[in-house]
């Protein structure tokens, strides 16, 4: 699935690629000069050290890929990544990390058909899967520094749709979605600040995304909030009580969902 066959949210949109970029930027500003021992709440035992070299590693892994064009799930993921040498060497690694996957982009046409783990098979998938993992992280890094996020929002609406279409094909490392299932129970996610509307079903064989443009379908549990806070929530940096959001309906099925999406 093409990011461009999912809904006009009416926000330009997304360069995947830059976005990486813009956010290893971002994440290198808060941690250089950190120190990087500083315990990171969000990801429970990991320091600022531990978050800094699984960021890099991720891009480091994802750009491998793309340069091998890779057609199977591979069977490693051993890459030489290069770790820096010394403590304060970890800023400027993961700033190489982002020029690492810059190349690998440059390299490799978006449309090329490639293994995915999740709903679009091609390289296009990479890129966006990767800015998500960088930006989510970059957010970590600054909540444990006592920075307040910012995320743009047309990246947050692109955001929430890159979970909600690939969730459920994360199985294989999120197993906890199997319990996602139902007889048609709808959950809709509202963004009150962009014209963003995802409404999931849960259906006896799995869950997914209902067709675009359902806004007018009613449904059983409904979570409003802005674009950025509702990246966070599903990604459970912010919990559904948090005053950011307004929910309604079927409390037991916005538990069940919440407890079982983790990714």
């Amino acid at each position: 699935m093409r990011t461009s066959d999912r809904p006009d949210h009416g926000l330009a949109p997304v360069d995947h690629r830059t976005a990486v970029a813009t956010e290893t930027a971002r994440f290198v500003a808060a941690v250089r000069g950190a120190d990087l021992g500083t315990p990171v709440p969000s990801c429970p035992g990991w320091t600022l050290a531990d978050l800094v070299k699984h960021a890099g590693s991720v891009q480091r892994w994802f750009s491998v890929l793309l340069r091998g064009r890779i057609q199977e799930p591979p069977r490693s993921r051993d890459v030489d990544l290069r770790l820096p040498g010394r403590e304060d060497g970890w800023a400027d690694w993961l700033a190489d990390s982002a020029t690492e996957a810059a190349g690998a982009f440059a390299a490799t046409d978006p449309d090329t058909p490639m293994w995915v783990w999740g709903a679009d098979p091609h390289a296009r998938f990479w890129a966006r899967r990767m800015l998500f993992e960088t930006l989510i992280h970059r957010v970590d890094a600054e909540l444990a520094l006592g920075i307040r996020p910012e995320i743009d929002r047309a990246v947050a609406v692109d955001g929430v749709d890159e979970f909600l279409v690939n969730l459920p094909f994360a199985g294989f490392f999120a197993p906890k979605v199997a319990n996602l299932r139902g007889n048609g129970e709808t959950i809709r996610f509202r963004s009150t600040d962009a014209d963003g509307d995802w409404l999931v079903r849960l259906r006896p064989d799995g869950f997914g995304l209902d067709l675009a443009g359902e806004a007018a379908v009613p449904a059983d549990a409904t979570v409003r909030g802005a674009a950025a806070d509702l990246l966070l929530l599903a990604y459970g940096r912010l919990s559904l009580d948090a005053e950011a959001f307004e929910h309604e309906g079927d409390e037991e099925l916005l538990a069940r969902w919440f407890a079982n999406s983790e990714f």
